[in-house]
Parts: structure tokens; sequence; C-alpha cells
């Protein structure tokens, strides 16, 4: 059928006044097949037991193709599994309301209304179908059509292979792949007759990025999360008291605005070496790490009374006589973990004799996986790949610099990060001045929220972005399906793409 002769394109669900020619459909889609087509008591169990997935396209009141499907619980079978397991000998007493997986039983276009891309709206159907239940993915053996031409000389395995550089052109198999579906395993004896793929079929699959496994627990996982970052002015202090009041006013504020996360800079606390200026600088630092376990204790109890997971920024800390820069993940729900600055800078190496950490991980919190690299660390690449490949979707850097070379260095490799990784990436930094305060003159700091370039993104990557050297809070939301998208669908895919036959990237 030529395109100007479309009046009306329908898509519907199935009814049984269509068998007669959806019967009619099927033996002239499948000529090799003598005798493929379903049964009128087949489609009726079909209809019964899941209406919902059986959808047909309609041309001029003419129908032009169908896609059956049902829904399983897919750890009730293998990746060896037959056409006939699957369907229960025809009968689909094995589709269930409670399954995780949609299996496609069924789909074809009728030859005459080929061409039309008609193919593609049923299969968008079945993916919004997918990601309406909830379900992991959706599944199906596809056949290999013309594979019986290549079967002497190739092994299922080289064909799909083939098929994918497009050396050679299988309609089936290219249209599959083209609508975002990969070849997970080559299955022997699927579909029996296939004689046209030589008994052969290859198990197909997309994958739901939007898919939350049920949870039995009282809580629902967010998508949007809100940050809240603290640009904090840098001023004396009499006591650990009274940074702790400054500290919960900006706890407070962020809170006030629903905050899901709120970050400090790095070395917020250095004001308190002021009382020690008549030490060494060395020395003056290791009192100030005296301060760090009460510190955190105080943010965690803070975490938890305002409801909102705090990242500490960095604090000094002396651990078996060695000088560390660290800092800590309160979460809301009580718990706290422990993170380190594995790359310390010249300066804090010479002047402090700092060293640097040996811990790197990524943080399971109530909003997903996060990340936290201290200032120079968001200048090594590698570290945040590692944390991306651990499943990381926000990376939070608290940094300190003090000339706006420093401060440039830290926030375009931060917004490298975001877009090499396919993450967010807030960083948030210390403004102001401490005459008073040996090695801590003076800062500069523009606290930011970097997102991935594409689309669904700002084209420039800045989500937010503070007043240069201003003390002030910096609200920003952030979308995690967004990244979901960006992962399956951006116009190009970091993650994906990466060339790991030539290089691997791991810890040791």
């Amino acid at each position: 059928m030529k395109i100007d002769e479309i009046e009306n394109i329908e898509l519907k669900f199935l009814d049984l006044d269509d068998y007669q020619e959806l019967k009619t459909a099927m033996i002239s889609a499948y000529t090799n097949m003598p005798g493929s087509y379903w049964k009128e008591k087949h489609i009726k169990s079909l209809i019964e037991k899941f209406p919902e997935g059986q959808v047909v396209i309609k041309i001029n009141g003419q129908l032009a193709g169908v896609a059956l499907s049902i829904v399983v619980d897919y750890d009730a079978f293998d990746d060896t599994h037959t056409y006939e397991q699957i369907t229960g000998k025809y009968s689909f007493d094995t589709h269930d309301d409670e399954g995780d997986v949609l299996y496609g039983i069924e789909v074809f276009i009728k030859p005459s209304f080929r061409g039309l891309r008609l193919g593609r709206r049923l299969y968008d159907y079945r993916k919004e179908l997918c990601e309406k239940l909830n379900l992991k993915s959706i599944v199906f053996g596809g056949r290999m059509p013309n594979y019986h031409a290549y079967a002497s000389e190739l092994s299922p395995k080289e064909y799909i292979d083939k098929v994918r550089r497009k050396e050679i052109q299988d309609p089936v198999l290219n249209f599959q792949i083209s609508n975002d579906f990969h070849p997970a395993k080559v299955m022997k004896g699927y579909l029996d007759g296939d004689k046209a793929s030589q008994d052969f079929a290859i198990l197909m699959e997309w994958d739901n990025i939007y898919y939350q496994k049920p949870s039995k627990k009282a809580a629902t996982k967010k998508t949007v999360i809100r940050l809240g970052l603290i640009q904090w002015q840098m001023r004396p202090y009499k006591d650990l008291d009274e940074l702790l009041e400054q500290a919960e006013y900006f706890i407070d504020a962020v809170s006030g605005y629903r905050s899901d996360f709120a970050l400090f800079p790095e070395f917020f606390n250095a004001p308190l070496m002021a009382v020690n200026n008549h030490m060494s600088t060395p020395d003056a630092i290791r009192e100030l790490a005296k301060h760090t376990q009460a510190i955190a204790q105080k943010f965690s109890e803070f975490s938890i009374s305002y409801n909102i997971n705090i990242i500490t920024g960095s604090m000094p800390e002396v651990i078996d006589g060695r000088l560390y820069n660290v800092g800590y993940l309160c979460r809301r729900d009580g718990s706290m973990e422990r993170y380190e600055k594995l790359h310390v800078t010249p300066d804090e190496a010479k002047v402090w004799g700092m060293q640097g950490g040996n811990q790197l991980k990524a943080f399971d919190t109530d909003c997903g996986k996060i990340g936290v690299l201290v200032c120079y660390d968001s200048e090594f690449p590698e570290l945040s790949r590692l944390l991306a490949d651990e499943g990381m979707d926000i990376l939070f850097v608290p940094f300190l610099t003090d000339t706006q070379n420093g401060y440039s260095r830290v926030r375009h490799c931060a917004q490298a990060r975001a877009i090499e990784n396919e993450c967010y990436v807030a960083i948030a930094g210390s403004v102001g001045n401490l005459p008073n305060v040996q090695n801590m003159d003076i800062q500069f700091a523009q606290s930011m929220v970097f997102t991935p370039c594409d689309f669904s993104f700002p084209t420039n990557g800045v989500k937010a972005e503070a007043t240069p050297n201003t003390e002030m809070i910096l609200i920003a939301d952030v979308d995690i399906s967004l990244l979901r998208e960006l992962n399956q669908f951006g116009a190009v895919r970091n993650l994906r793409d990466r060339r790991i036959d030539l290089f691997e990237l791991k810890k040791k």
C-alpha cells in the first residue's frame, strides 16, 4: 500500500471479531511455514488472560499488523527455553499477572503493508506497556529467516555479528536491533519447524530503564532529587559551638526548601585553627583534627533532626599518627560512612605533611548511589569512572581553592566528569579570607551543579550556579530518570560506547 492511499491508521486492542482477518494475515505472512497460524481458541484465551497485551494495527479498516504478548515470571524459566515451554504448550497458562517480564509471543506485518514502519508502532506500544506495568524487560525469541542461506559457512554467532556490522541484511534482526533490542543468547530448537532459521532463534531483550523492584518497605524511590549547596563564608569563630551554630543555620535553610542533600566545602572548619597560630602549621592542623569526630557526630544528629543527607565537606583527621583529609556522609536514617581525599596537593603534602587516603567507593542513599571526590581528586578522571561503574548518579565535590585559576581547574574537570560519566556533579567551596590562619589566607569559589550535555539537559551543561565569592546557598533539582534515558537513547552514550575490548579500568 502507498502512503497516499492511507486514510486512517488505528492501533487498537485485538477483538475476537478480528480472528478471521488475523488468520488470513498470518497465513500470508508465514508462507514458508504452512499451518503456522493461531487457532481461534488460542486468541480467545490470550484476550481473556491479558487483553492489554494483544493489539492490532488497522489501516483503512483492514488489519495490517498484530502484536501478541504475555507476562511471565522469568525466573521460572531458563535462557534455553522453547517457544512451547514459554507458552505452556500454547495454553498461555504461563501468563502471570505478578510476573516481571513482558514476553513477546507474536509480531508481524501483513506483506501488503510492509515498508510503512508499522512494526515500530507495535514495538513502541510494547515498550510503553512494559513501563506502565513496571516490568523489568521485554523478551522474545527472534527468528533468523535468512540464516539458512549462510548456515553452511557461518555459525549463528558469526551471522549475528555480520548483521550487526551491516555486512549481511536480515530484515527481522536488523529491525529488532534498530528498535533497541539486543541479542542475549542463541537458542537451538526454539521454534519447531522453523527451517528458514535452521531451528535457531535469538533471545532478544529490551531493558526497562524505569523499572523499580517492588519493595516491602514503606518508602518510595525518588527520581527528582533536590540538592542544597552551601557556599560557606570563612570568618573567625570563637569556638566549636559557634561554628556548629553557623553550620546548623545553613542546614536549617536548605532543609527548609526540602532538600535531600546538603553539601559543605572542603576544610570549612579551618577558622578554628586561628587559636593555634602560635604553633607551627603542621601542629596547628593536627590540633584542628581533634574536632573532627565531634563535628561528624553533630552533623549526624543534624541529618536526623532536619531529615536531610549531609556531605560534611572535609576535615583533617589523624589515624595512627598520619594526617588525612576526610569527610563523612551522614544519612538521615542515622547511619554514617567515611570518605577520604586520595590525592593530596603538593602544598598539602609539603606544608602540612598530609597523606593520601586509600578508600574509594560509591555510597547507597535513599536517593540513589552517590560518590564524593574531594577537590583535587576531581581532576583524576579514573576515580569518577570507577564510581560510575558502581552505579553512581550524583558526584559531590567539596573544594577549597585560593585563586581563580585553581578554581577553574576544579570547575572544568568537574563538568567533564558529568559529561563523560553521564551523571550530575555538584561542587561547593568557601569564600572570603582568614588573615589570621596560616596557609588559609584567601578563598575563591563559585558553587555549581553540572549535567551531561544532551537534549534533556541545559545546553551548556550547567543546571545552577551561585554568585561568585558570595556567601549563599544554591538549590537545584536533578532528575535521575533523565540519566537512564541518556544512557539508552542519548545522542552520544559515553558509558555504553567505551571500547572495553581495547582497555579496562579496575581497582587494585
